[in-house]
């Protein structure tokens, strides 16, 4: 079984599997052709998480660890110096070193079955021969159509050919990064090179060392616009990209009603999610209902507070100045006080708990970023700068928090991403969240076909934040795929995109399956919400205090109380949040399952 966010990239992991591929074959096929076919939400140029099992290894849940440091140059002196206050939101001072491509070649070498030429045929083929171009993805190259003209020449001559936008349908090619295709894949053909593995790592040097590496350094060091309204140039060098191999990590787990939930550690925010499970774990189940009053208030206020300790503690531990005392942040006694802090009312603080020996960081809680800089600079437009981090209706313009991203005039995306889910007959599973390097994240790279990420907008510009930029540290990424086990066996994997948001709808999706009897596709189906009462992880990171944004179907009476209590509920329309994918496994019987998000009429799920 396959799904995932776009039905073409769920039809070429199918067709992997259909030949024999086992499911990690299947989601690297599938997840370079999302590169294609999503241009808008991911890309070569960016970042990925995935967990994962293997069948002779159910019990072991295992990250896929795809998200690239800050470069050495990425200091705080260095942006400061600039007169930034923030790492911006799309240009190349935004980029970590990719770690989207190395990650997949390293889950194809290590777990896969196929050679590097047959997985990459699928997308070769669409990058070469076209494919139908996305109504969404016409949308954001309107958006920014005058950045790319008036700033960006290299991304115009990619999405806007002899100055002309697209239209939905029409067929559309990319034959710059279907030559890049073809060299990594004439580098892995070295006769010398006797294993198939060989052959994949063969291609990974040459992406890290090879002429991937020096069109991406030679390219960054001419200045072009950023979301701040000024220019400036790229600190990446070629040491920077040669020193990033992607890497297997073990899962951070916690118990929930008797399944086993499978996260990254805390230089993601997956913990947040388990902190949210192991709070709400001591409620009665009346409480764990999201679609009543009492659910969707107590799922609010817990999220909350495990978020705002994502904020306060949360970053890359592997850097020796973090210390991330994540154990004590998902014990139960710890949960305990948390959970006391509930109430029949919505908390409009912002309340990281206490930890001992740690202090927590409080970052600038900002509820607007309007500034006269940013039109003096020249930004242009500035639509959506100092409007509240909510969601507005579905009939008004496309918002910062709904499931698909707004692109503002200046390249910055919000609800970006795209998910990837694969069970096989052998019983892998794989769950992976791609993201970054969409188009209007920076200037295309004419030599590739494809534009770098801008994941360091999730750090601070402030020394001591546990997520504070810092050269050769991953910055704390909202990527969040989530792996659920029972009894020793994995039963399903899921995610979604949409960047804070996304553990918060995958939270309604584990309540409702495991608490509440749903299938997994009437969990998705059913109506969604989250809270934007926190920092967003997104340029210009700013909060709502007490914000809450639901779909309408959750109904008049729920969302009344909800106001009642003191949610400040923006309504979403009534098919608006999220986009969850899933994948199941029954183990005593081997019944594969999947289901997809009907919303936008995108993702797709198939099996056989």
């Amino acid at each position: 079984m396959t799904a995932s966010t776009h039905w073409l990239a769920t039809a070429c992991a199918q067709a992997v599997l259909e030949r024999g591929g086992n499911a990690f074959d299947a989601a690297v096929a599938g997840a370079f052709v999302l590169h294609i076919v999503e241009p808008h939400l991911n890309g070569p140029g960016g970042d990925m998480t995935g967990v994962f099992v293997t069948a002779s290894e159910p019990d072991a849940p295992r990250i896929l660890m795809g998200q690239g440091p800050a470069p050495k140059n990425a200091t705080i002196e260095h942006y400061r110096s600039k007169g930034l206050d923030l790492v911006p939101g799309s240009g190349v001072l935004a980029a970590a070193v990719p770690g989207a491509v190395d990650a997949w070649l390293v889950l194809l070498r290590d777990y896969g079955t196929w050679e590097l030429s047959d997985v990459l045929a699928f997308a070769l083929g669409y990058a070469r021969d076209g494919h139908p171009i996305l109504g969404r993805v016409v949308a954001t190259i309107t958006s920014v159509a005058t950045l790319f003209t008036e700033h960006w020449p290299t991304s115009a001559a990619q999405w806007m050919p002899d100055g002309r936008l697209p239209q939905a349908g029409d067929l559309v090619t990319n034959a710059a990064w279907a030559r890049s295709l073809d060299r990594l894949l004439a580098a892995s053909a070295d006769a010398a090179v006797a294993t198939r593995e060989g052959r994949i790592d063969a291609a990974r040097l040459e992406w890290r060392e090879g002429f991937v590496a020096r069109a991406i350094v030679d390219f960054g060091r001419t200045p072009h616009r950023h979301s701040s309204g000024t220019d400036h140039a790229g600190v990446m060098t070629l040491a920077d990209l040669a020193g990033f191999e992607a890497s297997i990590e073990e899962a951070v787990t916690v118990e929930f009603r008797g399944y086993t939930i499978a996260k990254t550690a805390a230089w993601g925010q997956g913990p947040a999610l388990l902190a949210t499970l192991m709070i709400l774990d001591g409620f009665s189940d009346e409480y764990l209902d999201p679609s009543t009053a009492l659910g969707a208030h107590t799922i609010l206020e817990t999220q909350k507070l495990s978020i705002a300790d994502r904020e306060a503690y949360y970053g890359d531990a592997a850097v020796p100045t973090n210390s991330v005392p994540l154990e004590y942040l998902l014990s139960a006694d710890y949960a305990a006080t948390r959970r006391a802090l509930i109430t029949d009312t919505a908390s409009h603080e912002f309340r990281p708990g206490i930890v001992p020996g740690h202090a927590p960081y409080y970052p600038v809680l900002r509820t607007d970023y309007t500034t006269e800089a940013l039109l003096d600079q020249g930004a242009g437009s500035s639509a959506g700068v100092g409007e509240p981090t909510v969601a507005a209706p579905a009939s008004a313009a496309p918002s910062r928090t709904v499931a698909e991203p707004e692109t503002l005039s200046t390249g910055e995306l919000r609800g970006d991403t795209c998910h990837i889910d694969v069970v096989d007959r052998w019983g892998n599973m794989v769950s992976a969240t791609p993201s970054g390097g969409w188009l209007q994240s920076s200037p295309t790279i004419p030599e590739l076909g494809f534009c770098l990420g801008s994941r360091l907008q999730m750090t601070w510009l402030e020394p001591g934040a546990p997520s504070a930029l810092t050269g050769g540290k991953r910055p704390r990424t909202t990527l969040t795929p989530t792996l659920v086990l029972k009894d020793g066996q994995a039963v399903t994997a899921l995610g979604s995109p949409g960047g804070d948001q996304q553990d918060q709808w995958q939270l309604l999706y584990l309540l409702r399956t495991i608490v509440g009897g749903y299938t997994p596709q009437q969990a998705i189906d059913a109506p969604a919400f989250h809270s934007t009462s926190f920092p967003g992880s997104f340029w210009p990171r700013t909060w709502e205090p007490g914000g809450a944004v639901v779909e309408d179907r959750l109904g008049d009476a729920v969302i009344t109380e909800l106001e009642q209590r003191g949610h400040r509920i923006t309504r979403a329309g009534d098919w608006a949040l999220g986009r969850i994918s899933a994948v199941t496994r029954e183990p005593q019987t081997g019944l594969l399952q999947a289901a997809a998000n009907p919303r936008g009429a995108q993702g797709y799920a198939a099996g056989r």
